[in-house]
C-alpha cells in the first residue's frame, strides 16, 4: 500500500493520506494553526517506516518553514518514540531518526503537540496522488474504535477536524489536511511483500508466546488461588484447635479450682477427724481412769469383803490394761496415717527437722567408723543385746521392731557380725542401711525378704578368710508408727562348743567379740537367757557379771517362758530368776517375753496376740511368779528406751567435753609436726591427686608436633631396623643385578607390610603414648606440702590403664594402607631427598659396623694394645679365632666380592693352611669367624658405595656397585614409611588416643574415690592420718553438740 503526503509549508497544499483498519492503531495529532490538532490512526511496524523516510525527506524543509511551540513539538517526538520503542526490531533505528529530527530543529522552532498514541499498522500503501488507487496487500479488518482521550474545550473548527478524523478510522479514505508547504515533493517509498511477511511471522509468533504467558499466568494464578484456600482452610483449623485448647484450658482451670476445693475440705475433714480421735483417746483415757480407779475400789471392797480373789482381779486388770493398750496402739496407728496424709498433701508444709535419734545414730555411725588410731573412746550409749546360741535374742529384737528383718535358721548360727539398729518413730514401717539409697517397706513380704537377703549377703561379705564371724559392724535405721526411739546392736550368740565348719578360735572371737562391746561403760546390756533350758548351762550370765558386777546397766530377759511353764515342774524357779536369787548377776530390772510358738513364718502380730494370750492365762502369772510389769515385749521395750535415754542424758555431755579435748590435742600436734602446711584429709588430697592427673593427661598436648614425630620415629626405627637392615637390606643386598635386587626387596616389603608392620608400629605408638605420660607424671615437679604423696597413686593408675586401654580398632587398616603408599614409592624427586637418604643410610651402616667390629673383637680377644696395658692374654679358643682370621682375609683381599657362604672346597683349604701352620681350628669355629668378618667386610663396601652413590642422582649407571644405587632408594623409602606413619601415629595419639585415655582415667578415678580400701591404701602416711582422724573427731564434735542440743530442747 502506498501512500502519498503532500505537504506545502505555508502555500497550503494537502496531504493525501489513506488509512487502513488493520491491526493495532496509530494516532497522532496534527497542529493546525499553531495549536490545533488532528487525530490519524494508522497500523503496522511498515507505516512506522514510511514516516520515518518521511522525515528524512522532509526534515529539512520542515524545520525551516514549520513555525510550532518548541513544546508541543518536543511532547509529540516523546509519544512517537514512547510508540516506537514497542517494536525491538526497528525501534531503535527510528528512535535514532527521531532524535536527529528532533535535534536538527535547535532554538528556532517552538515545539509540538504531536502525540502519538498506539502501533503503526503493519499494511499501508502510499499514494502520490489523491486520485490514484489503492490496492491493499492484506483485506482489511474491521474498523477499531477510536482512542477515547479527555480533551479541553476546543472551537468549532477543532470539532470539525475530529469529526473528519473520525470519518477516517471508520473507513479508508483520502484525507486532505492543510499543511505547511513544502519546496519539494515528498518521494515514495514501497516495502516489499517479503518484510510485510516476515513481520507478520513475527508478530503471530509474539502473539503466540503471549497467548502462552497469558495461560501460564492464569495457572499460575489457579495454583495461587488453591493455595490461598488451602491456607485459609488451614488457619481455619487452627483456629478452631485454638479455640478448643482455650476451651480445655478454662475447663482445667475450673476442674482445678474444684479440685482445690475438695482438697481443703478433704483437709478439714482430716483435721476434723484427728481432733475427734485425740478428743476419744482423751475420753479412753479418762474413763480408763475411771475404771482403774473403781477398779481399785473394788478390790478393796473384795478385800474387805472377801468375797473376789486377788488372782481373778490381777487377770481382770491384765485384761483391761492389754486392751487399753491395743486401743492406744489403734488410734496411735491411725493418728500416724492421718498426719502422713497431711503431710504428704499439696499444700506447702515446712520441712521436717532431723529427729533427734537419727541425730545420735550419725554419731555412733561415725563412730563406728573410727580406726581407733589416737585412742578416742567411744563411750556413747547403745543397748548391746547378748546371749547364748538359739537363746531368742534375735527375735526379742525383731519383736521390738515388730518385723522379721534377721534371716532365719533351724540351730545353727545366723548372725555373723554385730547389727546396729537405730529405732524411730515414722509414718511408714521402713527400713534403711546407712548410707544406701534403698527404702525397703516391711509391711510388704517381698521386700521383708529382701531386706532379709541383703543383711546375709552382707553379713558374708564382711567375712575374711579364714573367718566364721566378722567385727565389721552392719548399720540399719527402722522407722514405724510407735517405734520407741533407741539403738540397739544384735551380736552373734555365745557358743559352747566349736563344731565342724568352724575356724578355729571361733569360741573365742564371739567372746572377744561381747566383751568389746561391754566394755563401753554407758552401754545398756541386754542378756537373752533361754527359760526353755536349765540356767546352770548357760554361758552369757558369768560374762555378763564380769563387766557389769553391780548390775547397774543390765536388763535381765528370759524368752520361751511358754516351754518353761509346760517343762517346769518347779514353778518357783521361774520366780526366782525373775526375782534375781538364781543367778549371781544383777541387773536393773527382770522381763519375761514368748517371741514365738514354733513356726517361723509366723508374723509378729500373730507372735504379738499369742504373748498376750499366754500371759492372759499364764499359771505363772496366776501363781504370783510374775508380775504384770515384767510381762510381754512391750513393757520391755519401754523400760529398755527409758533406760537407754537416761544413760544418753547423764554421759553425753562428757563425751562431749572428751572429743573436745581429743581435738585440742589433734590440732596441737599438726600445728608441731606439719607447720606451715595446709590440713587437707584423705578426701582432699584424693581430689588434688584427681585433677593433678588429669593436668598430666592434658600436658600430653603441649608437646609440639615435630617433638611427637619425632619421638615416634626413633622409637619405630628401634623397633623395626633389624627386619629392615639384617633381613630385608643384607638379605637382598648379594644380588648382582638392580632388578633382582628391587624384586626381593618389593616382596620382602610387601610380606612385611601386610603382616606385621601396622601392628608394630601401634605397639609403637601406644608405648610412646604411656611412656611420655609416665615421663610426664614423674619428672613434674613435686609441690612443697604434696611431695610424693602421689606417686603410688599415679603408679596405680598408670598400671591399670594400660591394662584396659587398647588402640582404635580402625586406626590398624588407616595405618596399613598409609605404609603400602610410602613403601611403593620409589621415585627420589629432588637432590636433598637424595642426599637425606644417603646419610641416613651412611648413619645406619656405621653403627651396625661398629657392632660388628665389637661382635669380631669379642671373639678373637683383646688386641695388643690391650694385652700390654691391661696385663690380659687370649685364651686357646681366641687365638684360633685370630689364626683363622688372618686365613680368612686372604680369601677376601683375592676376592672382594666373595659371597655370603664359603664353599666346601675354600672351607677345607682354609683348615689345611691353619694345620700347616701349626694350627688346628674346628670348621665350626672358622665358619664362625667367617661370618663376622664377612659382616665387617660387606658392610664396610656398602658403606663406601653409599658414599659414591651422593653422585649418581642424576646418572645411576656411573654408581660402582651392582645394584646402581637401589639400595639408596630402600633407604628412602624407609626413611618415607616412617615419616608418614609417625605422622599418623601423632595425629591418632592428639585426636583420639589422648581423649580416650582422659575418658578412661576419670573413669577409674571415680571408682576408686568410691572405694575407700584403696583410697586408704594409695594415699597413706601420718600426715594423712592426723588430717583423717581430726576431721572425725571435728565432725563427732559438731554432731555431738548438735545432738546435745536437741536434746535439752526434747527434755
Amino acid at each position: 500500500m502506498y501512500c502519498n503526503a503532500k505537504r506545502s509549508l505555508g502555500k497550503g497544499r494537502n496531504c493525501q493520506l489513506a488509512m487502513s483498519r488493520q491491526g493495532s492503531t496509530f494516532s497522532r495529532r496534527v497542529a493546525t494553526k499553531g495549536s490545533k490538532w488532528v487525530f490519524l490512526a494508522a497500523s503496522g511496524i511498515g507505516a512506522m517506516k514510511v514516516v520515518s523516510n518521511k522525515i528524512d525527506e522532509t526534515h529539512g524543509e520542515v524545520s525551516k518553514n514549520l513555525s510550532l511551540p518548541y513544546d508541543t513539538m518536543a511532547d509529540g517526538l516523546n509519544s512517537l518514540a514512547m510508540s516506537a520503542r514497542s517494536y525491538s526490531h526497528y525501534g531503535r533505528s527510528y528512535l535514532d531518526k527521531i532524535d536527529e529530527l528532533k535535534n536538527s530543529f535547535g532554538d528556532s522552532v517552538a515545539g509540538f503537540n504531536d502525540i502519538l498514541n498506539g502501533g503503526l499498522h503493519r499494511n499501508y500503501m502510499l499514494l502520490p496522488n489523491a486520485g490514484d488507487e489503492v490496492t491493499p496487500a492484506i483485506p482489511p479488518l474491521q474498523p477499531l474504535k477510536p482512542l477515547q482521550i479527555e480533551e479541553p474545550e476546543i472551537d468549532e473548527e477543532a470539532q470539525d477536524i475530529q469529526r473528519q478524523i473520525q470519518e477516517v478510522m471508520d473507513s479508508p479514505v483520502l484525507l486532505e489536511v492543510p499543511l505547511p508547504e513544502l519546496e519539494s515533493e515528498p518521494s515514495q517509498c514501497t516495502i516489499p511483500d517479503e518484510t510485510l511477511v516476515q513481520h507478520q511471522e513475527v508478530l503471530e509468533k509474539l502473539s503466540l508466546e503471549l497467548e502462552e504467558k497469558e495461560r501460564l499466568m492464569e495457572e499460575l494464578d489457579a495454583t495461587q488461588n488453591e493455595r490461598d484456600l488451602k491456607h485459609q482452610e488451614e488457619l481455619g483449623i487452627l483456629s478452631q484447635e485454638l479455640k478448643e485448647k482455650e476451651r480445655l484450658r478454662e475447663e482445667l482451670d475450673s476442674m482445678q479450682n474444684e479440685k482445690d476445693l475438695k482438697h481443703q475440705e478433704e483437709l478439714g475433714k482430716l483435721a476434723q477427724e484427728i481432733k475427734a480421735k485425740e478428743e476419744a483417746m482423751n475420753e479412753k483415757d479418762s474413763k480408763f481412769q475411771e475404771e482403774k480407779e473403781r477398779l481399785k475400789e473394788e478390790l478393796a471392797e473384795a478385800q474387805n469383803d472377801s468375797h473376789r480373789t486377788e488372782t481373778e482381779l490381777r487377770k481382770e486388770l491384765l485384761k483391761l490394761q492389754e486392751s487399753y493398750k491395743r486401743e492406744l496402739d489403734k488410734y496411735r496407728s491411725e493418728n500416724e496415717q492421718l498426719k502422713f496424709l497431711v503431710k504428704n498433701s499439696n499444700l506447702k508444709t515446712s520441712s521436717v527437722k532431723k529427729s533427734i535419734i537419727d541425730m545420735y545414730a550419725e554419731v555412733l555411725d561415725t563412730l563406728s567408723d573410727n580406726d581407733n588410731t589416737y585412742k578416742i573412746q567411744d563411750h556413747l550409749p547403745r543397748i548391746v543385746v547378748v546371749g547364748d546360741q538359739s537363746a531368742g535374742k534375735t527375735s526379742v529384737l525383731e519383736m521390738i521392731v515388730r518385723a522379721r528383718i534377721f534371716p532365719r535358721g533351724h540351730g545353727e548360727m545366723m548372725t555373723r557380725s554385730p547389727v546396729q539398729v537405730t529405732l524411730g518413730e515414722g509414718n511408714r514401717h521402713t527400713a534403711q542401711f546407712n548410707g544406701d539409697d534403698r527404702v525397703f517397706d516391711l509391711s510388704s513380704e517381698a521386700e521383708l525378704k529382701e531386706l532379709r537377703a541383703a543383711v546375709e549377703g552382707r553379713m558374708t561379705k564382711n567375712l575374711k578368710p579364714g573367718e566364721t564371724v566378722s567385727s565389721e559392724v552392719i548399720s540399719l535405721t527402722v522407722k514405724g508408727p510407735g517405734l520407741h526411739r533407741m539403738v540397739l546392736v544384735d551380736l552373734p550368740g555365745i557358743i559352747s562348743t566349736e563344731t565342724r565348719g568352724m575356724m578355729p578360735k571361733t569360741k573365742e572371737a564371739l567372746t572377744e567379740m561381747a566383751a568389746m562391746f561391754m566394755r563401753n561403760p554407758n552401754a545398756i546390756i541386754l542378756c537373752v537367757q533361754d527359760g526353755s533350758i536349765d540356767a546352770e548351762r548357760s554361758n552369757v550370765t558369768n560374762i555378763v557379771q564380769a563387766h557389769d558386777p553391780k548390775g547397774k546397766r543390765t536388763i535381765f530377759v528370759l524368752t520361751k517362758v511358754d516351754l518353761a511353764e509346760q517343762n517346769m515342774l518347779n514353778p518357783t524357779r521361774v520366780k526366782k530368776i525373775l526375782e534375781g536369787k538364781l543367778f549371781p548377776m544383777k541387773a536393773l530390772g527382770y522381763y519375761a517375753v514368748v517371741t514365738g510358738r514354733g513356726p517361723q513364718d509366723d508374723s509378729i502380730e500373730t507372735i504379738r496376740a499369742y504373748e498376750e494370750d499366754f500371759f492372759s492365762r499364764s499359771k505363772l502369772f496366776r501363781s504370783g511368779a510374775m508380775r504384770a510389769s515384767q510381762m510381754s515385749t512391750n513393757n520391755l521395750s519401754l523400760a529398755v528406751s527409758d533406760c537407754f535415754w537416761k544413760m544418753v542424758s547423764d554421759s553425753v555431755e562428757q563425751q562431749a567435753d572428751n572429743f573436745k579435748a581429743a581435738r585440742y590435742n589433734l590440732e596441737a600436734e599438726w600445728r608441731n609436726t606439719f607447720s606451715g602446711i595446709r590440713e587437707m584429709d584423705r578426701n582432699d588430697l584424693f581430689e588434688k591427686a584427681k585433677d593433678d592427673i588429669l593436668d598430666d593427661i592434658a600436658a600430653l598436648h603441649k608437646s609440639t608436633p615435630l617433638e611427637w614425630e619425632t619421638l615416634l620415629q626413633e622409637n619405630l626405627w628401634e623397633e623395626i631396623h633389624p627386619k629392615v637392615v639384617d633381613d630385608i637390606y643384607l638379605g637382598a643386598a648379594e644380588c648382582t643385578s638392580s632388578s633382582n635386587f628391587n624384586t626381593k626387596v618389593d616382596i620382602a616389603l610387601k610380606d612385611w607390610t601386610d603382616d606385621k608392620l601396622p601392628q608394630m608400629a601401634i605397639n609403637v605408638g601406644w608405648q610412646t603414648l604411656f611412656k611420655q605420660l609416665e615421663t610426664i607424671m614423674t619428672t613434674k615437679k613435686a609441690d612443697r606440702e604434696i611431695g610424693d604423696l602421689f606417686q603410688p597413686l599415679k603408679a596405680n593408675i598408670l598400671e591399670t590403664v594400660k591394662a584396659q586401654h587398647a588402640w582404635q580398632s580402625t586406626a590398624l587398616k588407616r595405618l596399613s594402607v598409609i605404609q603400602k603408599n610410602a613403601l611403593e614409592d620409589t621415585a627420589v624427586t629432588n637432590k636433598m631427598q637424595w642426599d637425606n637418604s644417603i646419610s641416613f643410610m651412611e648413619r645406619i651402616l656405621k653403627e651396625r659396623i661398629d657392632l660388628a667390629n665389637d661382635n669380631l673383637e669379642r671373639c678373637i680377644g683383646p688386641s695388643w694394645t690391650e694385652r700390654w696395658t691391661g696385663w690380659r692374654s687370649r685364651s686357646p679358643l681366641e687365638s684360633q679365632c685370630v689364626s683363622a682370621k688372618n686365613e680368612l682375609q686372604k680369601l677376601l683381599v683375592a676376592d672382594e666380592m666373595h659371597s655370603k657362604h664359603l664353599e666346601n672346597d675354600e672351607l677345607t683349604t682354609v683348615r689345611r693352611n691353619l694345620q700347616t701352620q701349626g694350627v688346628d681350628v674346628p670348621y665350626e669355629i672358622i665358619c664362625t669367624v667367617w661370618e663376622k668378618l664377612y659382616a665387617v667386610t660387606f658392610l664396610t663396601r656398602a658403606l663406601s658405595s653409599a658414599q659414591q652413590c651422593r653422585k649418581a642422582f642424576y646418572h645411576r649407571s656411573i654408581a660402582c656397585n651392582a645394584v646402581e644405587c637401589n639400595d639408596v632408594v630402600l633407604f628412602w623409602r624407609a626413611t618415607r614409611m616412617l615419616e608418614t606413619t609417625s605422622n599418623a601415629l601423632r595425629l591418632q595419639i592428639m585426636n583420639t588416643e589422648a581423649q580416650r585415655l582422659e575418658q578412661e582415667v576419670k573413669q577409674y578415678l571415680d571408682e576408686l574415690s568410691r572405694d575407700e580400701e584403696n583410697k586408704k591404701r594409695l594415699i597413706t602416711g601420718k600426715r594423712v592420718d592426723l588430717a583423717e582422724e581430726l576431721r572425725k573427731v571435728r565432725s563427732i564434735q559438731d554432731k555431738l553438740e548438735l545432738f546435745i542440743a536437741e536434746l535439752n530442747k526434747d527434755q
